[in-house]
């Protein structure tokens, strides 16, 4: 018995060359395989250039105010559909390569090429004994094709292009700006289709997954009451620990200090009066803004004006202004950002919106306030969080005041809202998402097992809340 594998795999590669030198249909279609390899490339790789552009890269993008710059501020508008014109794009692509690459392979090679290769398989491996000749062959036609449109697909379509993207992020949405215009108006009927369906897949997910970690909270919970109640110091251990336990739900817009109560310096502001403002708010970093608070130049170190306090009003101070700025979303987790702190060795970051304008900042002394309680030192007042309790039912809060910091004062659990508040995060936040109306004196909501009553309003603030627990 010959063992040898037959000389078809060996002579494969000539007749390949001489099908497509004969061949001129072949060429075309080689050509037109070429040219959706290359549509394949750019769609994927404006998938990674589009959701790795930063804030710094939009800022960059927006100062060269051109037509291109605009197209790509409207597409980063709506990332959803954005988005999904990739993914309809490139598979549409894909399946076209894949359909060319068929039709090429069966070519080049026809039906029976591999009858020889096919019955030396069948006498020399036991479990293909049974198997026809004609069905082993086609087998060995398919995994061919298979493992070729892969790799084409996998190196030229995906790796290579979303490498080059990750490195030319702008210059490649630049680049793409005009195409992914046009694909989007001509796919809008199915993006908006795949958009409505993955909204509605991901609030019944997100409603199954966030009822079901709130049990297992409940359970944990009660679990670390049952396990520190007869402990020393029990109730603060407590705290810690669910503390901990809650600490990667929390987003930044929850703890951060929002853009009215921040102390920040113009840095057109006199030397005399810079130092009148860092010695009034006993702030170890104070930001510093050029024109508006939504342009921040970058954070004053308070440290850095040891030994010039002395000067004469014409100092130049700005020279300490510290440019790295360091810019997060509203919608990071807190945990997230821990880490981030801990890589970049900051303490303190710009939170922005969805439209780049500042909201506030966010300390590392607030995040690990979230584990450990109120942090003070010598310079912090009594209360930071601004309220009144008339007794152990009643309590006026600001409007402004965080809704995690209302559950601390009130003792209860700061998941209590969550049901209700919707996109708010302050007690006035609340009010106004329930009525969906600006409030007057007066005017009251019930809740579950709350009563808010207006205390104080103007024309464009709700000021104070009186927050009613009822038992």
């Amino acid at each position: 018995m010959d063992l040898e594998p037959p000389p078809e795999f060996g002579i494969f590669f000539i007749n390949y060359f001489l099908v497509v030198i004969s061949n001129g249909g072949l060429i075309g279609l080689f050509s037109i395989l070429i040219v959706l390899l290359l549509f394949s490339a750019l769609i994927s790789g404006s998938e990674v250039a589009y959701f790795s552009l930063n804030h710094n890269d939009m800022e960059d993008i927006k100062k060269e105010e051109n037509i291109t710059t605009s197209r790509i501020l409207k597409l980063k508008d709506k990332p959803r559909a954005l988005l999904a014109t990739i993914l309809i794009s490139n598979n549409f692509i894909n399946v076209a390569i894949i359909i060319i690459s068929d039709v090429i392979f069966s070519a080049l090679l026809p039906e029976g090429y591999f009858n020889n290769s096919a019955l030396w398989l069948q006498t020399n491996i036991f479990f293909l004994n049974n198997v026809l000749e004609s069905a082993i062959s086609d087998g060995i036609i398919f995994s061919i094709t298979v493992v070729g449109v892969t790799f084409l697909l996998v190196l030229f379509g995906e790796v290579l292009p979303k490498i080059y993207a990750n490195i030319n992020k702008q210059k490649f949405a630049k680049l793409m700006a005009f195409p992914l215009t046009i694909l989007v108006v001509l796919l809008s009927v199915l993006t908006k289709i795949l958009v409505q369906w993955s909204n509605k897949i991901e609030q019944k997910v997100t409603k199954h997954s966030g009822s079901v970690k709130a049990i297992l909270r409940d359970d944990i919970d009660k679990a670390i009451d049952l396990t520190v109640s007869q402990e020393e110091n029990a109730e603060e251990e407590a705290d810690i620990l669910k503390g901990i336990l809650k600490f990667g739900d929390v987003l930044v817009k929850q703890i951060m200090t929002s853009r009215m109560d921040i102390v920040s310096i113009n840095e057109n502001t006199s030397f005399e009066d810079m130092l009148t403002v860092v010695k009034q708010s006993s702030f170890s970093r104070i930001p510093v803004y050029k024109d508006d608070f939504d342009n921040i130049e970058g954070i004053l170190f308070v440290k850095d004006l040891l030994g010039h306090t002395d000067k004469k009003n014409d100092f130049d101070w700005q020279q300490f202004i510290r440019n790295d700025v360091f810019y997060i979303p509203e919608s990071k987790k807190i945990n997230e950002l821990l880490k981030e702190f801990q890589l970049k060795r900051l303490h303190m970051a710009v939170v922005v919106d969805e439209y780049g304008g500042t909201s506030g900042i966010v300390t590392l002394e607030d995040i690990m306030e979230e584990i450990i309680g109120d942090i003070r030192d010598e310079f912090d007042e009594e209360s930071e969080i601004e309220f009144l309790k008339i007794d152990d039912n009643n309590f006026i809060f600001e409007g402004k005041t965080l809704l995690n910091d209302v559950c601390r004062v009130i003792g209860e659990d700061i998941n209590i809202f969550d049901a209700v508040k919707g996109k708010a995060d302050s007690l006035a936040g609340l009010f106004l998402e329930m009525t969906g109306k600006f409030p007057k004196i007066e005017s009251e909501l019930e809740l579950d097992k709350f009563k808010l009553k207006i205390v104080s309003v103007t024309s464009k603030r709700i000021e104070k809340i009186n927050l009613m627990i009822k038992r």
